[in-house]
């Protein structure tokens, strides 16, 4: 059984290049070119998670709009990921939307600020979530394309346009992706999602805010 969508539709031609320069009209994209996210793709997305397509994970300044499973699992398909990393793209989504973490701020200022994920927990080995060598990229899907996700929700839901809405003065390479892992089993520190009061057996993403990457 089809699960019921109602985000707009369009028909194109069968092209990524079609549906490429649709999205940069649109202002859709990061710039990069998407995976077109059609019903069967975004159904797949979905079926990752509980909860049916228009429950409201949050609402994201300054659009102020609702960030439903589906319109998250949009993004998430443009950006690449597969439907395995759908639930890590979610718990981010609700850590970004916590009021602590000052979202609004991150969307209009004139800082080069990012969000970066820090992935923990069992979760990193069953997505293939690089925690080592070149952890910031590239060659790794998951961490590719989860933080990528984030920063089209922050476009696409949120309302952060580059130029219109976002106003960092130079913007910076991070807000194109910034995902890694924690490499626990080397790391000579209790694991951060520990340290934060959780097992060392659950997953959990913490989001930060960093202005640079060096």
């Amino acid at each position: 059984m089809a699960i019921p969508l109602t985000s707009k539709r369009f028909k194109l031609a069968d092209s990524a290049e079609a549906v490429y320069e649709l999205a940069c009209r649109q202002g859709w994209t990061d710039g990069l070119p998407i995976i077109p996210p059609t019903p069967e793709r975004v159904e797949k997305m979905l079926s990752t998670v509980a909860g049916p397509p228009q429950e409201v994970v949050a609402v994201l300044p300054p659009a102020y709009a609702e960030a439903t499973l589906e319109k998250i699992a949009i993004s998430a398909e443009m950006a690449g990921c597969l439907p395995s990393y759908f639930p890590v793209v979610v718990a981010a989504v609700q850590a970004i939307a916590d009021p602590a973490f000052e979202l609004e701020a991150v969307q209009t200022t004139t800082n080069p600020v990012a969000v970066m994920l820090v992935i923990n927990g069992p979760i990193r080995k069953e997505l293939d979530v690089n925690c080592g060598v070149g952890c910031l990229g590239p060659g790794w899907r998951a961490n590719a394309t989860i933080g990528r996700a984030i920063r089209l929700i922050q476009l696409n839901i949120g309302g952060s346009v580059p130029q219109g809405v976002s106003q960092s003065s130079q913007g910076q390479p991070g807000r194109y992706t910034m995902c890694v892992g924690e490499y626990e089993e080397k790391s000579p520190w209790m694991p951060l999602h520990v340290e934060r009061g959780f097992r060392a057996d659950q997953s959990t993403v913490t989001v930060f805010q960093p202005t640079g990457t060096s």
